[in-house]
């Protein structure tokens, strides 16, 4: 269930506090996907991978780690955040290394979260909101069967000007409708 033909996705352990960083460190591909923040220490880094690594796993909230198949090398992160049991919805996210994009990791990993959420947890749609701007971002969700649901105008504010936000969706149907059900062995 969490191995695909490229990529794992694991719990985080303390030692991921390398690849957090540098995924952090460049600001075009931080500012794609949230805000810019102040640079951060090591020790800082360090910290906050180890208080994830402690958490118990899956909850409301979770970050997974993408591993590559190929060297077993830290690719990213792959989240699942504010859930609502009772609608049956979830968001999720996806940030990839440079040096790993372009792979299809970022979008096996979302398959793999997308497969969990529908068929173990019983959610029936997910949602993302990526920034307007972001053309690799909506094109990888929209392969993946995402529709636009909607648009957040002057919803963020970075970089000297406000931006706006899409609001896409996939339902379990339009899914399965792609993807095989997983089987029970």
């Amino acid at each position: 269930m969490w191995t695909g033909e490229k990529v794992r996705l694991r719990g985080v352990e303390p030692e991921d506090w390398e690849g957090f960083r540098d995924l952090a460190q460049n600001t075009l591909d931080v500012r794609n996907a949230d805000l810019v923040d102040p640079p951060r220490s090591a020790e800082s880094f360090r910290s906050w991978t180890a208080e994830r690594a402690g958490r118990p796993p899956g909850g409301e909230a979770f970050r997974l780690v993408v591993e590559a198949l190929a060297d077993h090398a830290f690719s990213g992160s792959v989240t699942v955040g504010e859930t609502d049991s009772r609608a049956g919805r979830f968001k999720t996210g996806i940030e990839i290394i440079r040096d790993h994009r372009r792979k299809g990791y970022a979008a096996e990993a979302t398959e793999l979260v997308l497969t969990y959420m529908f068929a173990e947890q019983r959610y029936n749609k997910c949602e993302a909101e990526v920034y307007a701007f972001n053309d690799a971002s909506l094109a990888l969700y929209r392969r993946l069967g995402f529709v636009e649901e909607g648009r957040l105008r002057q919803h963020g504010f970075f970089a000297g000007s406000y931006h706006d936000v899409v609001l896409l969706g996939i339902t379990a149907a339009e899914h399965w409708a792609t993807h095989q059900r997983p089987s029970v062995r």
